[in-house]
């Protein structure tokens, strides 16, 4: 089994991207966010991923889980900013790290670390994981 694993490992076709590419699936994601609609938020995920969000202390292993979250969340009418980041990219997954800002709609803001992983479906880059914790120390 591992061999096949190995040789279709080898058989696949990597999709060509960019920093600049990765960089504009926060955008697609975040623009998302601004709609209001869960369903288009959660469209961004893979089926089989993973949200550790910012201010939920469960993680959301599936649509409905993540629908939940997003249905909470949105009415805050969050505004994500990338602060910096370190984007890595490999065959047909992609690793977009750093520090982000979220200002709401009632003016206050929160300022997070993140970790976006995603994978090429063959169609479209999908998120795969994507953690959000907020800054442990106060400036």
């Amino acid at each position: 089994m591992a061999a096949a694993s190995l040789a279709h490992a080898k058989s696949e076709v990597c999709h060509a991207t960019s920093d600049k590419q990765i960089a504009a699936l926060f955008d697609r994601w975040n623009a998302s966010l601004q709609t209001g609609d869960p369903k288009k938020v959660v469209a961004n995920y893979a089926p089989k991923s993973i949200l550790l969000p910012t201010v939920s202390n469960k993680p959301r292993l599936n649509a409905e889980e993540k629908l939940d979250y997003f249905e909470h969340f949105l009415p805050r009418k969050p505004v994500g900013t990338i602060d910096s980041r370190r984007i890595e990219i490999d065959c047909n997954s992609a690793i977009d790290a750093g520090l982000y800002t979220f200002k709401f709609g009632d003016g206050s803001q929160v300022k997070a670390r993140y970790t976006f992983t995603y994978r090429w479906t063959g169609k479209q880059w999908l998120i795969t994981s994507h953690h959000s914790s907020t800054m442990p120390e106060k400036d």
